[in-house]
């Protein structure tokens, strides 16, 4: 129970690692990213270097063109503006080449990250997932891959140009004039120190931020996908509080992120300021003392330009980087978090077709920081038995059938399947065989016919038809605008919650399973509806081991035989005609149900 506990409070939990760890964590999860990296590098030293060409042409038509010593030699002049030319030339190939690379395997890269993300979503157990908003683990799949996106397609890309950039014009202005280029450095340096400090404060600042953008989508998802029960309450006003509420959340936090960049960024933009008028100031002098030619001062001047532009676009990388972090530290809080009902996979047992078996040894299920909510269940299914599982609300039903489907494990005891450990059965073979029709059938928004294929993706419209009119529903599919076509509406909208059932019925019944597992299956239908799904779950069940959480009592009175649960315990077992007789807990629940039902 606490491992499952501390692994649903592991989402989003690795803020304590560093930036420089983060990053390489994130890179190794998405290898194309770094695939070519060299010749890319080596586009990024092409086009940093042709950068430099101008500015030394400017010094040298300058001091040896229209200075030189027999008068302006202007076919000189003519040569170094070609070679400047054919070095800008340079300089727009290579860039759009590396542009092109890093967009490329950015692309790729972040694609296989978000891949992973979403399986790994849906590895998780019901459970840890509801530990977590939908919303918010929604957003750590989209918008948290798309900061990294920004980031390594736009400030990577510039981070790697500007790198470059400063050193080669470092080298070259030192060359020019080691003074000045020292000078440059005395200015800049406080900046530099001071960048690990602004680093520390926005990759906190951003994380706050990353976090406010899921509670605001897990805010908006809700009221969206339950706009019929804020609509039916009259509580809009308190849903756009909420809402709101979220919204303003953010944008507090993402204004003191905001801040804390401008500052980092304004600071560059005085620090620059504070340069050039040192340099000019210093570099006059030197020229008066005959130190550098005019030629060498106007160089050092578009170097200067050359070395100040990095620093003040790696203020603002900054801000794309540590919002990049804070991102890949929420996607890696997903990866990081072990799957609490993994699958065995190609190690695991392979249940061959046919007839299936349940055993239910001492079996108990606590929740996360909770009482145990199932005591020491101890029951054998046997083989084409049909089950309803009875109780009150709360008295353990749903838990019992999330145990025997694997949506959940027991924290002790065994659930076995003809004998095997349902911990040791692959997923692909334990979703073969057992199918669960849960309370609400949930429909994607498509037709009738993709939806029905979910049970069985190669079935052909042929089998559709021959699967609905076999369970007694020809008729209610004739009844549809479309037939098989049927539009059914996000979430199934477009039909009525007894026809989703009915659909989530067919579907499972194309799945073909060995053990059917339904979930208050008949529940809040009209007498029409009901008597169709009837006649359906009797054609679904026959000739297989079925188990039914029974919502109506006629369910329970034409099974095999019954399991009556009580506050997380089974207290009774039998058929429906003896336990009647017998005068216990369920001969109470079937006397309440048979008055109501007058």
């Amino acid at each position: 129970m606490s491992a499952v506990a501390s692994q649903g409070s592991q989402l989003g939990d690795v803020r304590a690692d560093g930036a420089w760890r983060t990053f390489r964590r994130g890179l190794s999860l998405s290898p194309e990213i770094t695939q070519g990296l060299g010749v890319t590098l080596l586009l990024a030293l092409v086009a940093t270097a042709g950068r430099v060409v101008v500015p030394i042409a400017v010094q040298q038509t300058v001091d040896d063109g229209l200075n030189a010593s027999g008068g302006a030699d202007l076919g000189y002049v003519r040569w170094m503006v070609g070679l400047a030319g054919v070095g800008i030339v340079l300089t727009v190939v290579a860039a759009y080449h590396m542009n092109r690379r890093i967009f490329r395997a950015s692309e790729a890269g972040l694609a296989t990250l978000r891949t992973k993300a979403f399986r790994h979503v849906h590895d998780l157990s019901v459970l840890t997932q509801d530990t977590e908003r939908r919303g918010s683990l929604v957003s750590r799949v989209t918008s948290d891959v798309d900061t990294i996106s920004q980031f390594v397609q736009w400030g990577g890309l510039i981070m790697l140009a500007s790198m470059g950039q400063l050193v080669i014009a470092t080298i070259v202005m030192a060359v020019y004039s080691w003074q000045l280029t020292l000078l440059v450095w005395v200015c800049f340096l406080p900046l530099f120190l001071a960048l690990r400090t602004f680093q520390r404060m926005l990759s906190s600042a951003y994380m706050v931020v990353r976090e406010r953008v899921g509670g605001m989508l897990g805010s908006i998802s809700e009221a969206v996908v339950g706009a019929q029960a804020v609509r039916a309450y009259a509580v809009e006003g308190r849903t756009q509080r909420r809402i709101d509420d979220a919204v303003e959340s953010h944008r507090v936090a993402a204004s003191r992120a905001q801040r804390l960049a401008a500052t980092a960024f304004s600071t560059g933009e005085v620090v620059a300021g504070l340069a050039n008028a040192a340099i000019v100031v210093v570099g006059v002098l030197l020229g008066v003392a005959g130190d550098i030619s005019l030629g060498r001062m106007l160089a050092f001047l578009f170097l200067v330009t050359l070395f100040v532009a990095p620093v003040q676009v790696g203020t603002e990388v900054l801000s794309e980087a540590q919002n990049a972090i804070a991102g890949w530290r929420r996607v890696l809080g997903i990866l990081d978090t072990q799957a609490d009902v993994a699958d065995p996979g190609e190690q695991g047992v392979r249940l061959p077709r046919g007839p299936i078996d349940v055993r239910f040894e001492c079996v108990s299920y606590g929740y996360p920081n909770g009482p145990t909510v199932l005591h020491d269940v101890d029951v054998a299914i046997a083989r084409h038995t049909r089950v309803a599982v009875v109780g009150e609300t709360g008295s353990g039903k749903t838990t019992f059938a999330k145990l025997l489907t694997r949506l959940m494990d027991p924290v002790r005891g065994r659930v076995l399947v003809d004998g095997a450990d349902l911990r040791d059965v692959r997923f692909a073979s334990l979703r073969e065989r057992v199918v669960m029709v849960p309370q609400e059938g949930f429909l994607f928004d498509d037709t009738l016919a993709a939806n029905l294929r979910y049970g069985k993706p190669e079935a052909t419209d042929e089998e559709l038809l021959l699967a609905v009119t076999e369970l007694g529903l020809g008729e209610w599919l004739d009844s549809l605008p479309y037939g098989l076509e049927t539009p059914v509406g996000q979430r199934g909208e477009s039909l009525s919650a007894g026809e989703r059932q009915l659909v989530a019925l067919a579907r499972a019944y194309l799945a073909d399973p060995d053990l059917l597992v339904l979930d208050e299956a008949t529940s809040a239908v009209d007498p029409a509806t009901e008597v169709r799904l009837a006649r359906a779950l009797e054609g679904i069940s026959r000739g297989r081991t079925s188990v039914t959480i029974a919502h109506r009592l006629s369910t329970a009175e034409a099974a095999d035989e019954v399991f009556v649960f009580d506050r997380g315990r089974l207290v009774e077992s039998g058929p429906h005609a003896e336990l009647v007789q017998k005068g216990g807990v369920y001969a109470a629940l079937h006397a309440a149900w048979v008055s109501q039902s007058r």
